[in-house]
């Protein structure tokens, strides 16, 4: 029998209890050598440093350590990281890809759940729900009054969805059940026809905010795209519109956001803010108009696993000689999260 590599679980305590359960360790077990305890939170454990010498495989998470040059000195035998969350941006470095150290992520497995939050949404924000849910008058007063939120309703609806990413085109797909819908899409690295066979049509950012009913942003957090939806994209959107944010809270400006929901004009979804949380007394906290979740859109729980599994099974794709499913070389992170 061949000799199995030595690997090593980095992650905080939370994320590994949620993320190898007994079925999902001894899966691993049965791939690679572990050690009696095979799960850290630090690097600098003293417990670990013999073992970091051999150490050839990382499955890491939410917690990982940055992977500098001193954290890489402790683990001259490491080959690859296998990685059980989404962006790898938080740990990765120069020194990582210098020593040519393959790395995977969960992000096509994280995105399934954050389209799925954003897909419910869209259909929320269709009936207005966060809105009329928000506005005691409705139960109290009147329940004619939701006639002045807007037209109700998710037929015939025009949604834009801002980046055709991995989250973007999911939801481009899932809006497709909504009867006579029109998914407008905007992101300058898109290929149209990949966006048309989603169901979608690239169109200009401004034809898309001018033109949409719900507005949902999937664009990437990087210095480009900080801030690109201000003031001026705010005041493009269509009265009554609603904007959706699941990506990052950079995205928005969110002194634009709140000037222009203080209005009333539109409404807004936001799983992400800048800051997060945003300080007590933001405005959004308190206006009718706008819904603010926790930054719960993507994996949580149980929906953790799936981001296990997808990283074990690039493990045993990789120790088989077969290509990778995930893996990420530096220059994508030029466009990605």
């Amino acid at each position: 029998m061949s000799r199995k590599p030595k690997a090593l679980l980095v992650m905080n305590q939370g994320t590994f209890a949620d993320q190898f359960d007994s079925v999902r360790l001894d899966r691993l077990a049965g791939l690679v050598d572990l050690t009696e305890t095979p799960w850290t939170d630090s690097l600098d454990n003293p417990a670990f440093a013999g073992h970091l010498a051999d150490v050839e495989i990382l499955l890491t998470s939410w917690g990982v350590p940055r992977l500098d040059a001193p954290a890489l000195a402790r683990m001259p035998s490491l080959r690859a990281v296998f990685h059980c969350a989404g962006t790898v941006r938080s740990f990765v470095t120069p020194e990582l890809w210098e020593r040519g150290i393959l790395v995977t992520n969960g992000a096509d497995a994280n995105a399934i759940p954050v389209a799925e939050f954003t897909f419910a949404s869209i259909v929320l924000a269709g009936k207005k729900a966060h809105v009329l849910a928000n506005d005691a008058r409705i139960h109290r007063e009147d329940w004619g009054y939701a006639t002045s939120r807007g037209e109700l309703g998710n037929i015939g609806r025009v949604i834009g969805v801002i980046g055709f990413s991995r989250i973007g085109r999911r939801v481009v797909r899932l809006v497709q059940q909504l009867q006579d819908v029109t998914c407008l899409v905007s992101d300058p690295h898109a290929d149209p026809a990949a966006v048309a066979a989603a169901g979608g049509k690239l169109v200009s950012l401004h034809e898309l905010l001018q033109s949409s009913d719900i507005v949902t942003v999937h664009a990437p957090a990087l210095p480009e795209t900080r801030h690109m939806i201000g003031a001026a994209e705010l005041k493009a959107m269509k009265d009554h519109a609603t904007l959706i944010n699941t990506a990052r809270g950079s995205l928005v400006d969110t002194r634009a956001l709140e000037a222009e929901c203080a209005t009333g004009r539109i409404q807004a979804l936001l799983d992400v803010t800048e800051p997060e949380p945003l300080p007590a007394d933001s405005i959004l906290y308190d206006l009718p108009n706008v819904e603010i979740t926790p930054h719960i859109a993507g994996s949580l729980g149980t929906e953790t696993r799936r981001m296990s599994d997808a990283a074990l099974n690039d493990l045993e794709r990789y120790l088989t000689g077969q290509q990778l499913a995930a893996q990420v070389v530096s220059t994508d992170l030029s466009l990605s999260a």
